[in-house]
């Protein structure tokens, strides 16, 4: 290779990076019968709530009346004709589980209640910017898609979007770096033009609050 050429680089392993389980394999297709799976399930999920217009709550509901009537009438059953009762798992949440779901929800809690910290009492203009385009593309999005259909087409985009990036990872690199150059650019010229010119509390104000 000449001096003046650039190192390649080196690849990232997609399927490492979802952790290389089950999840992984399913992303990247490489157990197709769960990707298949998913994905007529989140269509016909779709296709049900948004195009034939079935409440959420009421399939729900269907769903839990006709499970307890199977299992009503399978113990009945059982029990007359001495058959196995229905094989129902520990219906309960561990605390180690339990434990976990509350941890996760405190990181993420603390995050937010940080950024809000941040603009409020810290005047943080940066990320306030930042938090605005955020939540005014958002809002964007929402007046066009329902929220069932923005879910559906995560899925969509779950299940295509990394095999891609598999595939053709040297490639969307190249021009997501572009994009990344770009978009730095610009934010910079807002920053300079508009961000920096705004007042900023001084030191002696901050020390007051």
């Amino acid at each position: 290779m000449a001096m003046g050429d650039s190192v390649p680089t080196p690849r990232i392993s997609v399927h490492q990076a979802f952790g290389g389980g089950l999840v992984a394999d399913v992303l990247l297709w490489r157990k197709w019968c769960g990707g298949v799976v998913m994905l007529a399930s989140a269509t016909a999920f779709w296709c049900l709530f948004e195009l034939a217009g079935y409440s959420i709550l009421s399939f729900v509901a269907n769903v839990l009346l006709l499970l307890v009537v199977i299992l009503f009438f399978w113990a009945k059953s059982a029990s007359l004709l001495n058959r196995p009762l229905p094989p129902l798992p520990n219906l309960e949440i561990s605390e180690r589980t339990a434990g976990k779901i509350a941890d996760e929800l405190q990181v993420w809690v603390n995050i937010a209640l940080s950024i809000a910290h941040d603009i409020t009492l810290g005047r943080n203009l940066k990320l306030l910017f930042k938090v605005g385009v955020a939540l005014w593309f958002v809002s964007f999005i929402g007046s066009f898609l329902s929220f069932l259909t923005v879910v559906y087409i995560g899925v969509i985009l779950s299940l295509s979007v990394p095999v891609l990036y598999d595939k053709y990872q040297h490639h969307i690199d190249e021009k997501l770096s572009v994009t990344n150059k770009i978009i730095q650019t610009q934010y910079r010229k807002i920053d300079e033009a508009v961000l920096r010119k705004l007042p900023l509390p001084s030191k002696k104000e901050k020390k007051m609050q």
